[in-house]
C-alpha cells in the first residue's frame, strides 16, 4: 500500500493490477480499486482526489475486457466526483469515466442510468472545460447504446420521464439528444413509452433556445412519422388528454404542434378518441375564432372539429344498454387506405383488428356541457358560436333521443337565449334557428314510447266556431297543424312558447330581430305550423300589451314577406277546412289589435265582417297608435299584395262591403295623406249609385256560401268585443296606477 501511495502519480497501480489479473487474484484487484476510491478519490484532498481517480482509470484500462466485472466500484467513487466544488476535479472525473467506459464498452450498459443521471448533470455544468468533457463522454456513451442491443428501456424510462422536466437549458438539450439516438436506434421502440415523454416534450417545445426548440420539434416530428407508419402500436387513449393540454397553450408553436397531433390522432385512431370529445372540444373550439396572426391553428382546429363531429353516427343514439358500446369505425380514411394496401398483410389489417376490441361510448352530456358553457361565455368568438350551434345541430340530426331537449338548461333553451345577443351577428343567428328547427322537427319528440314533454299540457284544442247543426268529425281534425304540413313534435310548441317569453322579456329583441327570426322560422319549420302555435299561445297571453305588439308583428310579417306567400294564397280563398280552421285561430288572438284583425278579414276576402268591425270601432278609444296603424293599413292596401282587393273593386255588385269597409277607413282618418290616397282610390270604382244594396243580396261566388256557411262570424265578432273589452280594462288600470297612457287623440 505505501509503495502504491509512493507511485501513484507514476501509474504503478496499472502494473500491480495487471499482475493481479494475471493471477486471476479477484480479492487483490477489489482491494486496490476500494484502497483508490476510499483513501484517494474520496478523500479530503483536492490532490489525493485527482490522484484516485487517475488510479482508477488505470485500473480499468490495467482489467481490460474484465473491468466489467468490478465496475460497480469503479464508477461510484467517479460519478460522486462529479459533484465535486472544484471544476478540475469534476473534469478529471469526467477524463476518468470517459476511460472506464471506453474499456468497457457495452458491459457499462447496467449501469446506464447512473452514468445519465451524472451526465444530465454534467451537461449543465458552468465549466466550458467540464461541459466539453462531458460531451465527449456522452457521444461515447451513445455509440455504445446505438450499436447494442442489450439497452434497457424499460428501466430508463421512469429516468427520462423524471429529468425531462428540467428546465436548464443545457439539460434539456441533453435530453432531446438523447430521445432522438434512442428512436433512431432500430431496436429501441421507444413509441411503446411516448405517452410517458410527450407532456415533457412538449414542455421543452417552449424553450427560449430556438436551437432547442428545434431539436425538440423534430423528435416530436420524427414520433409523428412513426404513429402515421405504425397506428396499431399507438397509444392514443393514453395521449389524448395530454393534447388537449397542450392545444390550450399560450404559445405558439406547442399549441400549432399539439393541434397537429390531435389533427391525426383523430383521423388515425377515429372512435378511440370520442370519450375525449369535451377536451377536445374545449380545446379546438376557441381557436376557430383566431384571427390572422394565428391562421394555421385555426385551419387545423377547423380540420380537427369537423373530423371530430364526423364520428358521431346515428348508432350512438341506441338506448338499448347493449349496443351502446361502440366498435371503432372500421372505414380508414381515403390516404391511409392506400398506404395500407402496399403493407404487408398484416399491417393492413390494423384497422378491422383494433376496432374489434376497442368499445367506445359518446359522452354526450359532457359535450353539451362544453358546448353551454361557450355559449354562455360574452368573450366567446363569432366563429366559435357558430361551430357550436353546428355540434348542437348536428347532435340533434344523429342523436336526437339521447340529446337532453326537455331540461330546464337544455342546449335549445340556451339557444333561445343566445338570440337576445343584440351583438350576435346575423350568421350566428341563422344558426341558432337552424338548430331550433332540428330541436322542434326532431324524432324524439315524436316517438310513440315517449310520455309528452313538459309543456305540452298548456296546449289548448283550437275549434273553429261552427254552428251546433254543422258540427262534423272531419272538420274538427287537424287542430295543431293542417293534416297536409310535417308534424312537429312535442318540444316544438314549448319552443314557441319561450321564444314569446323570450319576446315579451326583451322588447329590444323583438324590435330589431323579431321579424327577421320568424320569417327564417317560417323557411327551416312550416309557416302554418309557426303562425298556429303563436296564435295559440298569445290568445292565453295575459300581457295584453304584448300581446298587441306580437300580433301587429305576425300580421306585418304575413302581409308583406314573401316567405308566406304560400301561407297568404291559402288564406286568401279559405277553400279548405285546414284553411278556415287557421283563419279561426289567428282570427282570435288578432282580435289583440282591431286594425290587424281588419287587415286579417281583407287578406281572406271576409268584407262583410271586415265593415262589421270597422263599424265596432266607434266604440273603441282611438289613439295616436290606433290611426298610425289604420293609415299604415290604408299604405299597405296599395302594395302588390292587396292587387285582388283592388281589382275586386271593379266588382262593386259583388262585392259592396268591401267598398263600404274602404269608406269605413276612409271615415275613421283625420284630413291626411292616407285620407287623400284611399279617397282617389275610391273615386276610380264605377258606378257609385250600385253602392246602395240590402242584406238580401245574393253573391254569385260559390266560395263565398261556402265560407258563410262553415265560419260562425257573430261569435267571432262577439269575441272581437270581448278581446277589445279586456284591453279597455287594462288600459284604465294602468292609468290607475300612473303609468304613461296611451297617446290619444283629443277632439
Amino acid at each position: 500500500l505505501n509503495c502504491l501511495k509512493s507511485h501513484m502519480r507514476s501509474w504503478p497501480s496499472l502494473e500491480l493490477v495487471r499482475e493481479f489479473v494475471a493471477q486471476n487474484n479477484a480479492a487483490q484487484i477489489k482491494h486496490v480499486i476500494q484502497i483508490l476510491s476510499q483513501e484517494f478519490a474520496l478523500s479530503q484532498h483536492p490532490h489525493s482526489r485527482k490522484g484516485g481517480l487517475i488510479g482508477l482509470a488505470a485500473c480499468s484500462i490495467a482489467l481490460g475486457k474484465d473491468s466489467g466485472l468490478y465496475l460497480k466500484e469503479l464508477i461510484e467513487p467517479v460519478l460522486t466526483c462529479f459533484n465535486d466544488a472544484d471544476s478540475r476535479l469534476r473534469y478529471y472525473a469526467c477524463e476518468a469515466l470517459y476511460n472506464i467506459v471506453k474499456v468497457a464498452r457495452g458491459s457499462v450498459l447496467p449501469h446506464f442510468n447512473v452514468l445519465f443521471d451524472g451526465l444530465s448533470k454534467l451537461a449543465a455544468d458552468p465549466d466550458p472545460n467540464v461541459k466539453s468533457g462531458s460531451e465527449l463522454l456522452d457521444r461515447l456513451l451513445k455509440d455504445i447504446v446505438t450499436e447494442s442491443n442489450k439497452f434497457d428501456l424499460v428501466g430508463f424510462i421512469p429516468l427520462l420521464r423524471e429529468r425531462i422536466y428540467s428546465n436548464n437549458q443545457y439539460a434539456r438539450q441533453f435530453i432531446i439528444s438523447w430521445i432522438l439516438v434512442l428512436e433512431s436506434v432500430p431496436d429501441i421502440n421507444l413509441l411503446d413509452y411516448l405517452p410517458e415523454i410527450l407532456d415533457g416534450l412538449f414542455q421543452i417545445l417552449g424553450d427560449n433556445s430556438k436551437e432547442i426548440r428545434k431539436m425538440c420539434e423534430v423528435a416530436l416530428g420524427e414520433f409523428l412519422k412513426e404513429i402515421k407508419k405504425t397506428p396499431s402500436s399507438v397509444k392514443f387513449a393514453e395521449m389524448a388528454n395530454i393534447l388537449v393540454i397542450h392545444c390550450q397553450a399560450s404559445d405558439d408553436l406547442i399549441q400549432l404542434t399539439a393541434m397537429c397531433w390531435m389533427r391525426e390522432f383523430i383521423q388515425l385512431a377515429g372512435r378511440v378518441m370520442l370519450p375525449y370529445s369535451s377536451g377536445i372540444l374545449t380545446a379546438v373550439l376557441p381557436c376557430l375564432s383566431y384571427d390572422d396572426r394565428k391562421k394555421s391553428i385555426k385551419e387545423v382546429a377547423n380540420v380537427c372539429n369537423q373530423s371530430l363531429m364526423k364520428l358521431v353516427i346515428p348508432e350512438d343514439d341506441e338506448t338499448d344498454e347493449g349496443k351502446q358500446s361502440l366498435s371503432l369505425q372500421t372505414e380508414p380514411k381515403e390516404e391511409s387506405l392506400s398506404q395500407q394496401e402496399v403493407t404487408s398483410s398484416g399491417e393492413s389489417l390494423f384497422i378491422l383488428a383494433f376496432t374489434d376490441r376497442v368499445p367506445v361510448t359518446l359522452n354526450l352530456d359532457g359535450i353539451v356541457q362544453v358546448l353551454d358553457c361557450h355559449l354562455h361565455d360574452s368573450a366567446t368568438g363569432m366563429m366559435t358560436r357558430i361551430a357550436v350551434l353546428k355540434w348542437l345541430y348536428h347532435l340533434y340530426i344523429k342523436t336526437p333521443r339521447k340529446s337532453p331537449a326537455t331540461s330546464a338548461d337544455s342546449p335549445w333553451c340556451i339557444v333561445i337565449a343566445h338570440l337576445c345577443a343584440v351583438c350576435a351577428s346575423y350568421q350566428v343567428i341563422l344558426k341558432d334557428l337552424e338548430v331550433l328547427a332540428e330541436i322542434a322537427s326532431s324524432p324524439a319528440g315524436q316517438t310513440e314510447d315517449q310520455g309528452p314533454c313538459d309543456g305540452s299540457d298548456m296546449r289548448s284544442e283550437l275549434h273553429i266556431p261552427v254552428k251546433a247543426s254543422q258540427l262534423s268529425s272531419s272538420g274538427m281534425k287537424g287542430m295543431e297543424c293542417s293534416p297536409s304540413t310535417p308534424t312537429m313534435n312535442c318540444y316544438f310548441y314549448k319552443f314557441m312558447i319561450n321564444l314569446l317569453k323570450r319576446f315579451s322579456s326583451e322588447r329590444k329583441l323583438l324590435e330589431t330581430r323579431g321579424a327577421f327570426i320568424i320569417r327564417q322560422l317560417c323557411l327551416l319549420l312550416n309557416a302554418e305550423n309557426i303562425f298556429h302555435s303563436m296564435a295559440d299561445i298569445l290568445l292565453r297571453e295575459e300581457d295584453l300589451k304584448f300581446a298587441s305588439t306580437m300580433v301587429h308583428t305576425l300580421n306585418t310579417i304575413l302581409l308583406t314577406s314573401s316567405e308566406l306567400f304560400q301561407l297568404r294564397n291559402q288564406l286568401k280563398d279559405l277553400k279548405t277546412p285546414e284553411s278556415r280552421n287557421l283563419f279561426c285561430c289567428l282570427y282570435r288572438s288578432w282580435c289583440h289589435n282591431p286594425v290587424t284583425t281588419v287587415s286579417l278579414c281583407f287578406l281572406t276576402q271576409n268584407y262583410k265582417h271586415a265593415y262589421d268591425l270597422i263599424q265596432k270601432f266607434g266604440d273603441l278609444e282611438v289613439t295616436v297608435d290606433f290611426l298610425t296603424e289604420v293609415d299604415k293599413l290604408v299604405q299597405l292596401i296599395e302594395c302588390p299584395i292587396f292587387t285582388y282587393l283592388r281589382l275586386q273593386l271593379l266588382d262593386v255588385k259583388n262585392n259592396p262591403y268591401l267598398i263600404k269597409a274602404l269608406y269605413g277607413l276612409l271615415m275613421l282618418l283625420p284630413q291626411s295623406s292616407a285620407f287623400q290616397l284611399l279617397s282617389h282610390r275610391l273615386q276610380c270604382v264605377p258606378n257609385p249609385e250600385l253602392l246602395q244594396t240590402t242584406d238580401s243580396t245574393k253573391t254569385t261566388l260559390g266560395f263565398k256560401k261556402a265560407t258563410a256557411t262553415n265560419i260562425d262570424y257573430l261569435e267571432l265578432l262577439q269575441h272581437f268585443e270581448r278581446v277589445q273589452n279586456k284591453h279597455l280594462e287594462v288600459r284604465h288600470q294602468r292609468a290607475g296606477r300612473g303609468e304613461p297612457p296611451d297617446r290619444r287623440v283629443v277632439l
